[in-house]
């Protein structure tokens, strides 16, 4: 496993290298203090993740920056590590292409667990965050219904789905036919209010909807 750390900070780089060394074994780390020397890697090696730090854009656009990086490294998951405990920020990160965003709060296990679920395919919010916005921010809209509104088929495709399951594979692990896959996840969407998975998987985090893998098991008894 390679993994790239664009982070400004030798000693955190350090200390990371050695949180991260239970998520897998031999992992190859390629270390970066700026964005312009990771750009500098990315023709020449491939990534299975990306961590960033986003004080470490070269300039005070750190979106434009961080979606540079998110193109060079495709498809390559890129996570916010740390991030400020901000909703706006959050909210700014996810729509540049961010896979995960880990706030300064996250413990050790947090991280690890959070990293996994993202190299699986899925999208880790800090749901803590989520929840409590900071003071003068505008809450997001509310979906459209209660969660407590969606089937209990339509709720196990849209966990599923949050996890970045491909329709064919929940089709597969919930024993049903692609299409009704995309139709619960059609009506999951529409009774959040949602346009896609990504801001499916913010609107579950600040509903209190857990997404982390342990929920996102297989339920065939669901009928």
């Amino acid at each position: 496993m390679r993994i790239l750390l664009i982070d400004n900070r030798q000693l955190f780089r350090q200390g990371l290298k050695l949180l991260l060394a239970d998520l897998a074994p031999g992992i190859d780390f390629i270390e970066a203090s700026h964005c312009a020397t990771a750009l500098a890697c990315a023709s020449s090696s491939h990534m299975d993740l990306v961590l960033m730090d986003l004080h470490a854009a070269g300039g005070l656009d750190w979106e434009a920056d961080f979606a540079m990086v998110r193109n060079a490294f495709r498809p390559s998951a890129v996570v916010v590590l740390p991030g400020d405990d901000d909703y706006r920020v959050i909210k700014r990160a996810f729509a540049a292409g961010a896979a995960g965003y880990l706030p300064m709060s996250s413990s050790p296990s947090v991280l690890v667990a959070a990293l996994r679920l993202v190299l699986a395919g899925g999208i880790y919010l800090p749901p803590g965050v989520l929840l409590e916005l900071p003071d003068g921010d505008a809450a997001p809209p509310p979906p459209a219904r209660d969660p407590g509104g969606l089937s209990q088929r339509q709720l196990a495709v849209l966990l599923q789905a949050v996890q970045g399951k491909a329709n064919k594979v929940i089709a597969r692990e919930l024993h049903m036919a692609e299409g009704t896959v995309k139709a619960h996840l059609s009506a999951a969407f529409r009774m959040l209010g949602v346009q896609n998975r990504t801001e499916a998987a913010m609107a579950a985090a600040r509903l209190g909807i857990s997404v982390q893998p342990a929920v996102l098991a297989p339920q065939p008894a669901l009928h």
